[in-house]
């Protein structure tokens, strides 16, 4: 009985439940969102990687809309992730103009410069309209 009445739920769920974001729906960019830690946290340290982000990052191609900044420190609410110290945040109109970012020569000389003074690097990229 009890299996039963799980396959109904599942289902149910996946009837009613939307449909993930793809590449090929219309009007979806690519939010690629990066949090960074930092060794040292110190206010020039962070203001030191955020320039670093507009100066190397920005002037992407494909880039639809670009942020870098730090933690809201006000932001203390039990949902909030207090690990981070500097986030980015660069939306691409599609994946591929993404992709090559990753592998352009400024983005390379980004990491080469900054990379020493992070602790620890988190990626969230998704599909978003």
């Amino acid at each position: 009985m009890k299996q039963t009445l799980f396959v109904a739920f599942a289902t149910l769920c996946a009837l009613i439940a939307p449909t993930a974001l793809s590449a090929a729906d219309p009007g979806t960019v690519f939010a690629h969102n990066v949090y960074f830690t930092l060794k040292d946290k110190s206010p020039a340290a962070q203001d030191k990687l955020i320039a670093a982000c507009h100066k190397y990052l920005k002037n992407q191609k494909g880039v639809v809309s670009f942020y870098a900044g730090k933690r809201a420190p006000e932001s203390q609410r039990d949902v909030n992730d207090l690990a981070f110290d500097v986030s980015l945040h660069i939306v691409f109109k599609t994946a591929a103009d993404q992709s090559a970012y990753q592998k352009d020569a400024q983005h390379q000389k980004f990491i080469d410069e900054n990379n020493t003074n992070w602790e620890k690097v988190r990626v969230f990229d998704s599909y978003v309209k």
